[in-house]
């Protein structure tokens, strides 16, 4: 799984016209899903994402000391199967590291759903498949990339 993280000051999606999610301070999520992605997978990236200190303190004289948890943000979660285009060949991008909307709905709801149930704050969404207008006032900027799959990997130097 892999998440595109960005520290708003406000966020939301809109489809066809509608704002289907919207929040003040807090995250922005772009989420893409892959096949090999599991439960566990999703467990890192909600603990990750909620712990990660990535905001200010009070003083301000920090841009990370504090987690979406510490300031009481809201969550907005985009589906992004995008994230896992391929650009080796040609000039269109490829998405066979993409899963297919069957396996990836589920594991996105299920993700949005953990969110809610560890965090306490605010989540909302797109639309899942649905093509959607993402409007994101980034704070800092911050924008962090999150990849489940280098949770068991060795770290390098």
């Amino acid at each position: 799984m892999r998440v595109v993280i960005q520290r708003v000051n406000r966020a939301s999606v809109t489809v066809v016209g509608q704002v289907t999610g919207s929040i003040e301070l807090g995250l922005c999520l772009l989420v893409g899903i892959t096949h090999e992605d599991t439960r566990e997978d999703i467990r890192y990236i909600v603990d990750k994402t909620l712990n990660m200190r990535i905001f200010p303190d009070q003083t301000g004289d920090s841009g990370f000391d504090e987690s979406v948890m510490d300031v009481n943000g809201g969550l907005l979660l985009v589906s992004q199967f995008t994230l896992y285009a391929s650009t080796r060949k040609g000039r269109r991008p490829g998405f066979t590291d993409a899963a297919r909307p069957e396996q990836a709905q589920p594991m996105f709801d299920e993700l949005v759903d953990t969110f809610r149930m560890n965090s306490g704050l605010s989540v909302e969404t797109g639309v899942f498949g649905a093509s959607m207008t993402v409007d994101i006032e980034n704070a800092g900027p911050v924008t962090i990339t999150l990849d489940s799959a280098e949770r068991s990997a060795p770290r390098k130097g």
